[in-house]
């Protein structure tokens, strides 16, 4: 039997001396599977080739983030740069400032108003001719045509309410009334009391200058502009006293408010009127005598008790 031995390094198998040629190339048959077999085991051992087919080289391990490595670098290598920001878009100029149109006048006073600048009002449309009565404190259609009066003659929407701007246009034209103006006795001159109201207590009413005097021991005490019933429901004349008071009364026969009230007669009484302070003398009581200043009934009927005189002439 023939021994051959294989030189791992050269591949070459020497022959034995003897040997045939067959012999020959058999042994150099199985020196080259022996190589193959040399190779593949390297191959698993994770060895590359040399080029040159020297001496095998490991092959490097497989780079990787270690835990000390920078986010998004590499141990061994330059740190990966993160990607770009993508430009910030400009911000959109703001929308221009559409032109808002003026703001309408605040509207201060109106129908149905009443009170302390009512009364100034009505003093102050007085002194320039636009309102041809005493002031009452109450806005009702006779103010609203005085005012609609000034607002005409000064170019001004004539709306009849008073606004910001129709208010400050009067005071600039008036001056601030006096107390008389703001608050006068009546509109109407007082006619002489009767004699039956020299005594006692008495509520004086003269129809001639429809007026109602509060007097005392024959003094007046305060006057104030009232108006009575129609030709179809007069106002009854004679010497009466007051035997009902009524501060919040409503008629039963007409559905109407009749404050401040005080019964003389039957249905008949002396209370405030808000027709009376709207519409002045174009309207009739229902017999009834209206008063169209509230301030001055209402400190009428704290004063006036039960009993005492009413006194009704012409």
């Amino acid at each position: 039997m023939i021994r051959t031995s294989v030189n791992a390094r050269s591949g070459v198998v020497p022959a034995a001396a003897g040997t045939t040629g067959a012999t020959t190339a058999r042994a150099r048959t199985i020196a080259k599977a022996a190589a193959g077999v040399l190779a593949v085991t390297a191959l698993a051992a994770g060895c590359a080739p040399d080029a040159a087919g020297g001496a095998q080289r490991v092959a490097p391990p497989a780079t990787g983030p270690t835990a000390d490595a920078k986010p998004g670098g590499e141990t061994g290598g330059p740190a990966a740069r993160p990607a770009a920001a993508p430009p910030e878009a400009s911000p959109s100029p703001a929308p221009a400032k559409s032109s808002e149109a003026p703001a309408e006048p605040r509207v201060l006073m109106s129908t149905g108003s009443q009170g302390a600048q009512v009364r100034e009002l009505q003093a102050r449309l007085r002194q320039i001719g636009h309102f041809d009565r005493s002031p009452t404190g109450y806005y009702g259609t006779v103010t609203v045509t005085a005012v609609r009066s000034f607002q005409g003659k000064r170019g001004l929407p004539g709306t009849g309410g008073t606004d910001t701007v129709t208010w400050q246009k009067l005071l600039g034209m008036t001056r601030k009334p006096t107390a008389a103006e703001l608050t006068p006795p009546t509109e109407r001159r007082v006619a002489k009391p009767d004699e039956r109201c020299m005594t006692g207590r008495v509520l004086c009413v003269s129809k001639n200058s429809r007026t109602l005097s509060w007097m005392v021991d024959g003094r007046v005490l305060s006057s104030m502009d009232v108006r009575f019933g129609s030709q179809y429901t007069p106002t009854r004349e004679g010497v009466f006293s007051v035997y009902w008071k009524s501060r919040h009364h409503v008629s039963t026969l007409y559905d109407t408010p009749m404050p401040y009230a005080m019964f003389f007669s039957g249905g008949q009484a002396v209370h405030y009127s808000p027709d009376f302070a709207a519409n002045g003398y174009n309207g009739a009581s229902h017999g009834c005598v209206n008063v169209r200043d509230e301030g001055k009934i209402a400190s009428l009927f704290a004063q006036v008790k039960n009993g005492d005189k009413v006194v009704i002439y012409w």
